[in-house]
């Protein structure tokens, strides 16, 4: 209805006959009122007569110029209707042509925005790809460390058959502590888990609108395919009407950028955890090697600590033992110096018994009766001092005794702990993974 507005607004093409009316010409109408009439008042305003001749040239010439102007009527139309449907072809070619650049340019922008939305797709496909890899490396790395702490929890279980005084939390097992580690590489195999499944959704989300635009690409390049000798064209008098959910241009570039904005948001923070792993896994590898080494030197130390002391325990045994063997002489010596002290005793004794048998004045008290008793009294302090020493001797034979038991004691403790140290949890720490297990290269 507009465009047959616009085109009635147009001036009309010149015309090979000008278009203007007949000047008007008047006729004098004959009365047929004269003697010869039949006209009465009976029959007033009816015609019965003749015509005149007056009236027969004034039909004629309204029969000439209604004739002609139903003829310049009609090539006026003539002129306006060829003139319009060159109008209107020219119209709907040009607006044809508008519409199909119009389609053409949509399918364009379509393309830009279906690339986009593909290279972020095959881009978090990538990235996921990445990160899953990294889950990887960080489930064989907590799977890496089940072996270190098995060593760690058996090398602690061994050292707890350890005998007293040896039983002590020495630097040993202060640097035997992986619990933290492992509950890092959890944490972060979490963070992973959930990442991934970002990465996905929005990959889902790019995939749904790459779809979209693909069948409207498709919709629009067959629509583009059209023309007016196109067999598949039909009426479809309800196309016009726009659909109450239709997007706007702003809002359908809005909602695809927004989507690509989002998934490059995600695919930023993969990015940046990826990194994060990276770091957690190398610094953990090295601390968990660092620690290794920490403890296999403690280890080390603590071995030579407790060979030196084996050592000394057996020196200062042996030296005891000796000893031992010196104080039972020692003692067999003494025993024998009584034993000899006895006899001379006896006979002293015996000698002032008799002596005591003299009779009457002959019982004096004479150098060899003062000499006696001094005898019997010095046999007697030797004798004293004698035995107080062979107490003495005894009770230091009994110490010896005790000492050796101890000494043999520690030395068996010593053994018990250099076995368990060196041939139990240094052979299972030998099972102790790589540096690149720890990784989650392996």
């Amino acid at each position: 209805m507009a465009q047959t507005d616009v085109l009635l607004t147009k001036q009309p093409a010149p015309q090979t006959v000008p278009a203007c009316e007949l000047p008007p010409k008047l006729y004098d109408v004959a009365r047929n009122t004269g003697a010869h009439t039949s006209s009465g008042l009976a029959t007033a305003g009816f015609r019965t007569a003749k015509y005149l001749v007056d009236e027969w040239f004034q039909n004629c010439y309204a029969s000439y110029h209604q004739a002609f102007a139903d003829r310049d009527q009609s090539e006026r139309q003539r002129h306006e209707s060829k003139q319009l449907a060159a109008e209107t072809e020219a119209l709907a070619q040009r607006t044809q042509e508008d519409s199909t650049r119009k389609v053409g340019e949509r399918l364009q922008d379509m393309h830009c925005w279906k690339s986009e939305l593909q290279r972020e797709v095959g881009e978090l496909v990538a990235e996921t790809d990445l990160l899953l890899a990294q889950k990887l490396r960080l489930e064989r790395a907590l799977d890496a460390t089940a072996v270190p702490f098995a060593i760690s929890t058996d090398n602690l279980q061994c050292r707890e058959r350890r005998q007293h005084p040896d039983l002590v939390r020495d630097y040993v097992e202060e640097t035997e502590l992986i619990r933290n580690i492992q509950e890092l590489l959890k944490r972060t195999i979490m963070q992973a888990v959930n990442q991934i499944r970002l990465n996905r959704e929005h990959k889902e989300l790019c995939e749904m609108d790459w779809s979209d635009k693909v069948e409207a690409y498709n919709i629009d390049e067959t629509c583009a395919g059209y023309n007016n000798q196109s067999t598949e064209v039909q009426f479809h008098p309800h196309s016009t009407k726009f659909e109450e959910s239709a997007s706007t241009p702003e809002t359908w570039a809005k909602f695809t950028q927004e989507n690509l904005q989002r998934a490059e948001r995600e695919r930023l923070a993969s990015f940046n955890l990826r990194g994060l792993i990276d770091c957690i896994l190398r610094d953990t590898a090295e601390d968990l090697r660092l620690q290794c080494d920490s403890v296999n030197l403690a280890f080390g130390r603590r071995l030579e600590e407790l060979e030196d002391a084996r050592h000394k325990l057996e020196h200062h045994l042996n030296k005891t033992l000796r000893e031992i063997s010196d104080q039972e002489h020692n003692v067999a010596e003494l025993k024998l110096a009584i034993k000899n002290k006895e006899v001379p005793l006896k006979v002293a004794q015996t000698r002032l018994y008799q002596r005591s048998q003299r009779p009457n004045v002959e019982l004096c008290r004479d150098t060899a009766q003062f000499r006696l008793v001094s005898e019997v009294e010095e046999l007697n302090r030797s004798l004293s001092a004698l035995k107080e020493k062979l107490l003495e001797a005894e009770q230091s034979l009994r110490n010896l005794e005790d000492t050796r038991m101890s000494l043999e004691k520690d030395i068996a403790v010593k053994n018990n702990s250099i076995f368990i140290d060196s041939h139990k949890c240094m052979t299972h720490r030998a099972r102790y993974p790589t540096i690149l297990q720890l990784a989650g290269y392996q």
